[in-house]
């Protein structure tokens, strides 16, 4: 009897704590059907995994988070198709920009009413309406350990122009052994790494020293026009970067090899974003860095490209489109949504009512640019991801392992912009 008691004890009590499960996602407006997040920035993977875990708890909705890119050697496009063909889209999934928008455009879900489109001037538009969440604020431009250069005897208020980089690349190289380097920037241009020179150091041929949102050099190249001065002094800028770079780590290289060589101080330069806060963090690093603007053309110029790096949509044809939205408000307006993205994650925030800044220092040279307003836009999404990822990114592979010259490099590229007029 008291054994059949105790079986009986139980059963109430795990119905009770599902009944106290359902009534708490219908209080909260919300099913307890999972959703699911794809997103591409791998960097982040740990941290978002662990909110969403908490998050989950805390609203009683499974959470479950899908990362790709990085060197995975797949892109989130490319699986995204592969869910949609599966009919296993996730609910939330992430965009870069206009080209990634209107590929996806049937299956975004109108934002516009979100409590949080008011606290950010980011959000992605398309014809007046809202339809993407600012993931966060990111920027890029050559990170550079400052201690380093202090030892070198490189002052980075020259690294604003091509001559500047020359004459300190060269100043550096010579000092290599003596400084402990291994190269004098960590740059990586392998084809599962192409993000970093067909999407990164590509939008130095768009929008270097223009004013932020000047499109006039992007809707030239997408009209086959081009601008063989601009293209001359930026191919003289990759060239400068691949000559210095460790080839082993230029070539065949992936992410944790090319961050790593910098976190380890084996490298005075880094081309990467603020993104790698995370991994300096993770890797202890002590010394000082800051970005410096790139150095793609002759004239001076004295910013970085600042923007969000991409944004969360809402699958429209979601079954728990409550509890996607609720996923993406409470990272703006609770403290766990917040300290996920700033302390978590390392971001900027793109919402005005966050308060908290991030420690990183990478970051915070980020927003020392953005609060001079010395920023330039991010170009680099206005073409296809075809055409970055299968046309461009090829042709940076091909230079780097010396397969052309820099003369062909400028012809590739020439014929591949031409390619485009329509």
């Amino acid at each position: 009897m008291r054994k059949s008691l105790s079986k009986i004890v139980a059963i109430a009590v795990v119905v009770l704590a599902f009944a106290m499960v359902f009534v708490g996602c219908q209080k909260a407006g919300l099913s307890s059907k999972p959703i699911t997040l794809a997103q591409g920035k791998p960097e982040i993977d740990a941290a978002l995994k662990a909110y969403a875990a908490t998050w989950s708890e805390a609203n009683k909705v499974p959470v479950t988070i899908k990362s790709v890119g990085g060197s995975s050697g797949v892109d989130l496009g490319t699986q995204l198709k592969a869910d949609l063909a599966a009919g296993d889209m996730p609910d939330i999934f992430a965009i870069n920009g206009l080209e990634d928008y209107k590929e996806w455009a049937d299956l975004a879900l109108d934002l516009s009413n979100e409590p949080w489109v008011k606290d950010t001037s980011v959000a992605f538009k398309y014809d007046g309406k809202v339809y993407g969440f600012p993931v966060a604020v990111e920027g890029w431009g050559m990170a550079y350990n400052a201690d380093i250069l202090a030892k070198a005897g490189v002052d980075p208020a020259t690294l604003v122009n091509f001559a500047g980089y020359k004459a300190a690349f060269e100043k550096i190289d010579a000092q290599k052994k003596a400084l402990g380097l291994d190269s004098v920037v960590s740059m990586a241009a392998a084809l599962d790494m192409g993000w970093v020179v067909a999407h990164h150091n590509f939008n130095s041929l768009l929008s270097n020293g223009l004013p932020y949102g000047d499109l006039s050099v992007t809707n030239d190249l997408l009209a086959g026009k081009v601008d063989q001065q601009r293209l001359s002094e930026y191919a003289d800028w990759v060239e400068l970067l691949f000559k210095y770079a460790d080839k082993k780590v230029l070539t065949t290289g992936n992410y944790d090899s090319q961050v790593g060589a910098f976190a380890a101080g084996k490298a005075a330069f880094l081309h990467q974003g603020n993104w790698v806060d995370g991994n300096l963090a993770q890797a202890n690093v002590t010394f000082k860095m800051a970005f410096a603007p790139h150095g793609s053309m002759a004239a001076t110029t004295d910013g970085i490209f600042v923007s969000p790096p991409s944004y969360y949509l809402i699958n429209k044809n979601s079954k728990n489109i409550a509890a996607a939205k609720k996923f993406l408000s409470d990272l703006v307006y609770t403290e766990a949504g917040n300290k996920y993205m700033v302390e978590g994650a390392g971001m900027i925030p793109a919402f005005s009512n966050v308060t908290l800044k991030p420690t990183g220092q990478l970051s915070q040279s980020v927003q020392a640019y953005a609060a001079a307003g010395k920023v330039y836009s991010w170009n680099q999404y206005y073409f296809t991801g075809d055409f970055r990822d299968k046309t461009l990114a090829p042709i940076y592979n091909s230079f780097a392992i010396g397969a052309i010259n820099k003369a062909q490099f400028i012809d590739h590229l020439t014929k591949a912009f031409e390619g485009l007029k329509k």
